[in-house]
């Protein structure tokens, strides 16, 4: 159907490595597919990113909440990541954590297993789509989050005979969380620190110790292949499946006329017959969820803020911490609890939310992002300041060039948020632009609340 809604019509994104010869991505993806395949494909490959920096920050706050050995009872449960390539955090300054989002449905039962796949066999492994930097200065007092999307077009440091010398950043994932910082820093020249990683059922986990989270719809909200029903506007505690829901939505749909009630053929309607019913499209896939998310993690850190003082709720969001969540092994109860200390009266609305510079391209059928220059080294300088160090192998540009980035100093004005493109049904790849850091949402998205 010529005007069949994005989210069923168009799902070339990151089906499959990109091929050897830049010049040929994904060639096979543009073959035609019967709509029946399409939907069982996107609920097989329903990838989302988790929220990795909620449980960082949960737990850097929950470590205060509970008596020290209980504390390092819990801690010492949590699994540890080793990972190489990471810079000394020299103490007091500056440090990053690459946060990595699995979709691995490990530790899922029931109906959340059902809902992602994990009871039917559909998926299997692990997957990381969107890759989230958190740069975290104690003397400042400052939290910022760079956002990476899935789709990113880097250089490759390993396994190139299988995904080409380029590819998106996600590819190296596949080969464990040393070789993606390894790409990180070596692309972007962003030093990182710690690594903390996130599946599925880590997210379900720490948001039902809290007892959910309260966001505020401005309409009724669905989205078919991650489970997401919002059938009222207003605030509302989101929690379980919910919660999953919305931190994996990328084929959003809001009513603007106040009707929760999601049509049952819809899967045969166009975008001009959803919207006569109210029902409009948000057509930015990865970068509407990738801000959907920071609304959650803001919502994520009040909750576990207004827990500090009740053990009960310390004793359930600690024991939950190991089921799902893997920290790096070189971080300390100690210097945790030094940390909570520090940020125990941080208001998430001040923590600065960038998403990376991009702009997209259609090669050979396959939908990518390549890193856009000057504003993309200019937001990363904004961010991490002097601690960046020079690429080693930057990513390409259009042309598959990887020329050095510019030389650029502080800007005080100018870092990134996503820019949302309209919600026709066209497959325009969304692009970032550079404006003050915000932590405005589109209209159409949750924003955290109060709750009762």
């Amino acid at each position: 159907m010529a005007d069949e809604p994005r989210s069923r019509r168009h799902r070339r994104h990151n089906r499959a490595p990109l091929a050897t010869d830049p010049t040929s991505f994904d060639t096979a993806e543009t073959a035609p597919r019967a709509r029946a395949a399409h939907a069982r494909r996107a609920h097989r490959r329903g990838r989302a990113w988790i929220i990795a920096g909620v449980v960082v920050v949960g737990l850097l706050a929950a470590s205060v909440g509970a008596a020290y050995l209980y504390a390092r009872h819990r801690f010492d449960a949590i699994p540890k990541l080793t990972v190489h390539h990471e810079t000394y955090a020299v103490p007091g300054k500056p440090f990053n954590i690459l946060e990595i989002g699995s979709d691995s449905r490990v530790g899922l039962s029931g109906a959340l297993a059902r809902q992602t796949g994990a009871s039917t066999g559909q998926v299997s492994g692990q997957r990381s789509d969107v890759v989230k930097i958190m740069h975290v200065d104690p003397a400042a007092g400052t939290i910022s989050i760079l956002s990476i999307p899935r789709d990113t077009t880097v250089t490759l440091l390993a396994n190139q005979s299988l995904y080409g010398r380029f590819n998106r950043i996600n590819v190296n994932y596949g080969s464990g969380p040393s070789l993606l910082a390894q790409t990180i820093t070596a692309n972007f020249g962003i030093p990182i620190n710690y690594t903390v990683q996130v599946s599925f059922g880590g997210l379900v986990n720490a948001a039902e110790a809290v007892g959910g989270v309260y966001l505020d719809f401005p309409y009724p909200a669905h989205d078919s292949y991650s489970g997401l029903k919002i059938t009222h506007a207003g605030c509302q505690l989101v929690n379980g499946a919910a919660a999953l829901a919305v931190a994996r939505s990328r084929h959003y749909y809001y009513n603007v006329k106040g009707n929760g009630l999601w049509p049952a053929n819809a899967i045969n309607l166009t975008y001009a017959q959803l919207a006569q019913d109210g029902w409009i499209y948000d057509g930015t896939s990865d970068y509407g969820r990738i801000d959907r998310q920071n609304a959650f993690l803001r919502a994520m850190i009040d909750r576990v803020k207004g827990s500090l003082g009740n053990p009960l709720a310390m004793n359930a969001f600690l024991s939950s911490i190991p089921q799902g969540v893997s920290i790096d092994s070189k971080f300390t109860l100690n210097q945790m609890i030094g940390l909570a200390l520090k940020f125990r009266h941080f208001n998430p609305a001040n923590m600065r939310t960038y998403t990376l510079a991009t702009t997209g391209a259609t090669v050979n059928g396959a939908d990518l992002l390549f890193v856009q220059q000057p504003a993309a080294q200019q937001m990363l300088v904004d961010i991490f300041g002097s601690e960046l160090v020079a690429p080693t192998n930057p990513p390409p540009n259009e042309a598959f060039q990887t020329p050095a980035p510019p030389n650029l100093t502080t800007s005080v004005t100018s870092s990134s948020t996503t820019s949302a493109p309209s919600h026709a049904s066209t497959s325009t790849t969304p692009t970032t632009s550079t404006t003050l850091p915000t932590t405005a949402t589109p209209s159409f998205d949750p924003v955290p609340c109060a709750g009762p």
